[in-house]
């Protein structure tokens, strides 16, 4: 024990040494993530605020019906009728931006709304990346114009609105606020994590293997009065060390990002705060720990086999899609945590993630997804103490 204590306390250091290391284990999660979530929120609000306070330019094609619409157009503030526009000129105005919207009215619309059917008309606008903001403004406008309509219909035919209400439906959302933050949270979250894990596992596996070979220390370790098992075991230790270290120092660079996000509403941080409570820290790290050690057998293993720095990480970085499409597929709805996606590895982390923040988290499932966890790092630990004990792979190259 004493032994392995020093290969690992020596590995270590080595590890802590290279400034890749600490830059992907500490510094990115760190300076990163708080400048990119302020950035990110204060660009957000303020596009938002931008698209709601924009005065829209609304041409209405009236077609011989009556000026109505026309004059409720004109009559908001936070619009400007554009007369005299053709027709035909109408999507290409809208391309161009000379318009933000246009309504045409069929011909015929006063005789259908006369005649107590539904008068046609057409809104012509582009969509964009504001949120659905202008489309939603339009729409308002089209339905208090529809309101219009209906009351004097129901004025004219003495009847009230209740008597075409057949269903007063009453929702009641019985789901609390931590579940419903929890699930759209909780599937961020393994983003985060999973990714940093991985990074923060890859440079230490690459260095402790591919790279001591390519330096020509690895042989001077192994004539050691110590056994492979060990030397391997200490670099493994070291690689799930700075693995866990950097999927924290993430969420803790996380957390502080969102601490010092502008504009966050004092209810959503009580909420979010909540969330990231003791006891879901620590479910999630347990989560982590085997995880991260199925990483670090994968990784030492690849690191093993290749013959130089460059060539472990030509041969390991592609590895990251893999790494991300299971917590992508995660995000899915639909896509729940079950007997099957629980023994699926990577994505039964993200599952298992979302259903823990939000509370929801079975006994039977998170068994599973533990079982399943720690079976792949011990098989993935086995596979790099196999190729560990032999020379051809220890001096490939």
């Amino acid at each position: 024990m004493a032994s392995l204590i020093t290969i690992f306390r020596k590995e270590l250091i080595d590890t802590m040494r290279d400034r890749r290391t600490i830059i992907a284990m500490i510094v990115i999660p760190l300076l990163v993530f708080p400048f990119v979530i302020n950035i990110t929120a204060k660009i957000a609000i303020s596009q938002e605020k931008k698209a709601k306070e924009k005065k829209l330019k609304v041409a209405v094609i009236l077609n011989g019906n009556p000026t109505t619409f026309a004059d409720l157009v004109a009559s908001h503030d936070d619009m400007r009728l554009v007369k005299g526009v053709d027709p035909d000129s109408v999507r290409g105005l809208i391309q161009r931006d000379s318009l933000d919207a246009a309504f045409v009215f069929s011909k015929r619309f006063s005789e259908q709304v006369a005649s107590l059917h539904a008068g046609r008309v057409k809104l012509y606008y582009k969509s964009t990346d504001d949120q659905d903001i202008t489309r939603r403004r339009l729409k308002d406008l089209a339905d208090e114009f529809e309101d219009q309509l209906l009351a004097d219909r129901f004025e004219a035919l003495k009847l009230k609105r209740s008597v075409v209400e057949a269903v007063n439906l009453v929702e009641v959302d019985v789901a609390t606020t931590k579940e419903k933050f929890g699930k759209a949270i909780g599937g961020f979250l393994p983003y985060i994590f999973v990714i940093f894990c991985f990074v923060g596992s890859m440079y230490p596996a690459i260095d402790l293997a591919a790279g001591e070979k390519e330096r020509g220390t690895l042989e001077t370790l192994l004539t050691a009065p110590v056994s492979r098992l060990q030397i391997l075991l200490g670099k493994f230790g070291v690689v799930v060390l700075t693995g866990v270290g950097s999927a924290l120092v993430a969420i803790f660079g996380l957390y502080m990002g969102i601490r010092q996000a502008a504009h966050i509403p004092p209810e959503i941080m009580q909420v979010i705060s909540g969330l990231l409570e003791t006891k879901s820290i620590v479910m999630l790290l347990t989560l982590l720990l085997p995880l991260t050690m199925f990483f670090a057998g994968i990784l030492l293993s690849l690191s093993m086999f290749a013959k130089s720095f460059k060539e472990a990480q030509s041969i390991i970085t592609p590895f990251n899609i893999v790494v991300i499409l299971p917590v992508a597929i995660g995000l899915i709805p639909g896509i729940t945590l079950n007997v099957q996606t629980a023994l699926i590895p990577i994505l039964n982390v993200s599952l298992a993630t979302k259903e823990i923040i939000a509370g929801t988290i079975t006994t039977g499932l998170l068994a599973e997804v533990y079982a399943s966890l720690i079976i792949l790092a011990a098989c993935s630990l086995l596979l790099s103490s196999k190729l560990f004990l032999r020379e051809s792979v220890i001096f490939r190259g």
